[in-house]
């Protein structure tokens, strides 16, 4: 009997290289893992095979490697799987746990058929401890099918404007036709964390949820999350075929970037990585207020410019505003700080003109490279000179003419 065992035991360990997992708790426990918060100065040598720093304030890239090289994501699929929910459903709803949500493999919350759980201790689940069990419950409860639910997920990726991104299951486990980029879901990131809850969700450390009403402690898979302290998220994941993949945020000061990091072949790799962006950026780079540089320029150009635009055939006068700009930080690095430079180009204009019509644009420079640029819009329509606004000046210029001589 002792015999079989060990022959089962060594088959077992003999397939498992062919299987393909998300199995985040299998990293988690494995070699302990130092996390470096040292002074990055030089940009640093990166050995995932796919990267992208993120500044979310700006939409500004500050770093990538191969961002746009389509790969598999494993469990990082799940941020997907997590902001739909928390769009679509109750999070106070009770789900009985399926034989087909209970019998998927990889990564486990620990669920048994019949099992019942709240929507929200699943989400907390699905993020944390990174269940393809809870994955797979969520998306029966929500969709009726792991099939429906990966509509629901594309239509997603289709309204983010995720082009290179493709769906196929709720948990991430390796599939043909579910791939990603890092800059794609870079942009995924930055839209989930706009949903509170999500943010608080991929925030938390340790977590308790209720199972047919009994007690579970689950713990984070995130091994940056309480070691680098500007670090708030988000997903970590394992396949065999996507490797080892790692998504955070992070937050200093105004800074406020997003790090993925896809295709690493160790989970130490994953998180020196990871580490080493989030320190170079930081340790690099500051923020300039562009809102108040831009607002100044305005001023500078309703003083000094304005005045002398003519608008052909302009029947009233040309009042001016600032076309909407959501930024008010954005990142540059400190030894360009002092390099910073704004101008103007007007516009050709004949009326009439429309309301928000362009007529100048303000640009600004780093180093002679432009970074960003706004208009300058007309606030209101101006019409077209027609024939009675020329007699009206003909006979105001006349009696004028007439009252000199």
């Amino acid at each position: 009997m002792k015999v079989i065992k060990i022959l089962i035991s060594i088959f077992f360990i003999l397939t498992i290289p062919s299987i393909s997992i998300a199995d985040d708790f299998i990293e988690s426990n494995s070699e302990e893992i130092t996390v470096s918060t040292n002074i990055v100065s030089e940009e640093p040598q990166i050995y995932s095979r796919r990267a992208i720093v993120f500044e979310r304030n700006s939409k500004t890239i500050l770093y990538e490697k191969n961002s746009n090289e389509q790969c598999k994501m494993a469990s990082t699929t799940k941020i997907m799987t997590c902001i739909i929910i928390l769009e679509n459903c109750d999070l106070n709803s009770i789900v009985t746990i399926s034989a087909n949500s209970a019998n998927t493999y990889g990564s486990r919350l620990g669920l048994h058929t019949n099992d019942t759980i709240s929507v929200e201790h699943l989400l907390y689940g699905l993020m944390l401890c990174s269940g393809n069990d809870a994955a797979v419950a969520l998306a029966e409860f929500c969709s009726g099918s792991i099939e429906n639910f990966s509509v629901l997920m594309n239509q997603k990726a289709q309204m983010l404007s995720l082009l290179n991104t493709s769906f196929s299951t709720p948990h991430g486990l390796d599939n043909d036709n579910h791939y990603t980029t890092a800059y794609d879901f870079a942009i995924l990131t930055d839209y989930a964390l706009n949903n509170p809850l999500f943010a608080q969700i991929v925030g938390t450390k340790y977590y308790t949820v209720l199972i047919n009403g009994y007690s579970k402690s689950i713990h984070n898979t995130n091994e940056l999350l309480g070691s680098i302290p500007s670090v708030y998220g988000v997903k970590t994941g394992y396949t065999s075929e996507a490797g080892r993949c790692l998504i955070s945020a992070a937050k200093q000061n105004n800074l406020d970037i997003i790090v993925v990091v896809f295709g690493a072949d160790t989970k130490k790799i994953r998180t020196d990585d990871s580490a080493n962006l989030i320190n170079y950026i930081f340790t690099n780079y500051d923020t300039i207020n562009l809102s108040e540089l831009i607002n100044n320029k305005f001023s500078e150009f309703e003083k000094g410019i304005l005045p002398y635009i003519n608008v052909i055939k302009s029947s009233n006068p040309l009042i001016p505003k600032l076309e909407d700009s959501t930024i008010e930080f954005y990142p540059v690095k400190k030894d360009s700080l002092d390099s910073i430079s704004l101008s103007v180009t007007e516009e050709s204009l004949e009326a009439p003109i429309l309301e928000n019509q362009k007529i100048a644009e303000i640009q600004v420079y780093v180093k002679n490279n432009k970074i960003f640029s706004t208009n300058i819009v007309s606030s209101t329509y101006i019409n077209r000179k027609n024939w009675f606004d020329y007699l009206s000046f003909f006979i105001i210029n006349y009696k004028s003419f007439y009252q000199i001589y």
